[in-house]
């Protein structure tokens, strides 16, 4: 029973580690309005938090005795409660302050969960693995989705639904408070100096993986709808578009425990990840336009293998927890910073007959 919970409390967080971030793209134009915010500072406003994803993971190999993941879990929910209730204030200062929160708070809890997951699950690592990257995928999806709807439902502005989102962080926080009065795991000491995993050639293996997999996903959340209207489709196509690709990462991500237990090894999974996702790129630019919700499926079946696949490794990889909150911390550190020098969205505001954001 103990490990059931201890997976719906997995799930509870990971559904808390992208709506902070990609709730803002659909109100981003109104947000700029209201601010006065130029291009290059709205741009900024939703790339600042991917800067940070990996900050925690860069800093934790070093800390000299690292916190029980528990706790770990519990400050990154807190955190994101404060981050989204401090981007509301009517300041541009606040508004940036909370999304550089938003980023720290979300790098604690993307570090901390794959060790969580060594710990108390090292027999089914990919499968629940595979959980936490549909959660998170889930979250991302349908917060992207309803803070616009939940706007017009509430008749009010941006700030509102932004300040909801911070309730299931709050209510991810309590559901792991309990977890702090259980029994402390045995957490060793690292190594003085450099930790072992930044000389470990596989651990650049699976950074450099889980860098260029991450990349890849900024690219199509940045490129794939104006791909789309490039290739005919709608604005609001586009869009869908965008939505149909994140949803498929999820059944992709589902995909890979099913597999892993037919191989022998990863490798065969990487190798599908990279052809399913080269194929989708191919056929969504240049196959013929009638059938490029084909090519967005199969792009998104790639793009979430790979998402499932690299943060496996994470586990799969390293001997017990400890190492992997290293190798975590190393990979997602130093592959948030990967992925975050491609810029995903950069938004100017040109004016025709009204004010009208465009990003490429």
């Amino acid at each position: 029973m103990r490990r059931h919970v201890g997976v719906i409390l997995i799930v509870l967080v990971a559904l808390n580690l992208r709506p902070a971030v990609v709730a803002v793209g659909p109100l981003l134009r109104q947000i700029q309005d209201d601010l006065g915010l130029s291009g290059t500072a709205a741009g900024a406003l939703t790339t600042l938090p991917v800067l940070f994803f990996g900050s925690y993971g860069l800093v934790a190999p070093f800390v000299r005795r690292s916190p029980r993941g528990e706790t770990l879990l519990v400050t990154s929910m807190v955190l994101l409660v404060l981050a989204l209730l401090t981007r509301v204030i009517p300041l541009q200062a606040t508004l940036f302050g909370g999304a550089l929160l938003a980023g720290i708070a979300i790098s604690i809890g993307n570090i901390a969960v794959p060790a969580i997951i060594k710990r108390d699950h090292p027999q089914a690592i990919t499968t629940i693995t595979a959980l936490y990257t549909v959660a998170i995928t889930v979250g991302a999806a349908v917060s992207s989705s309803v803070v616009v709807p939940l706007q017009h439902a509430l008749g009010a502005g941006w700030r509102p639904p932004l300040m909801l989102l911070a309730i299931p962080a709050a209510v991810a926080a309590v559901a792991w408070l309990p977890r702090l009065r259980g029994p402390a795991a045995a957490t060793p000491r690292p190594e003085a100096g450099s930790p072992q995993v930044w000389r470990s050639a596989l651990a650049w293996q699976v950074t450099g993986f889980m860098g260029l997999q991450s990349l890849l996903a900024y690219v199509t959340s940045g490129w794939l709808p104006s791909i789309c209207q490039d290739r005919g489709l709608s604005e609001a196509a586009g869009g869908y578009a965008l939505g149909l690709s994140s949803l498929l990462q999820a059944a992709g991500a589902f995909l890979v425990p099913v597999l892993e237990r037919r191989l022998r090894d990863q490798r065969p999974l990487v190798a599908l990840a990279v052809l399913l996702t080269a194929l989708g790129y191919a056929g969504s630019i240049w196959a013929p336009a009638g059938s490029i919700w084909l090519w967005i499926i199969i792009l998104g079946l790639g793009q979430g293998i790979g998402f499932a696949t690299a943060l496996s490794f994470i586990g799969l990889r390293a001997a017990d927890a400890h190492v992997t909150a290293q190798l975590s911390g190393m990979a997602q550190g130093v592959g948030y910073v990967i992925a975050a020098r491609w810029p995903s969205a950069r938004c100017t505001t040109r004016r025709t007959a009204g004010p009208r954001r465009a990003c490429w």
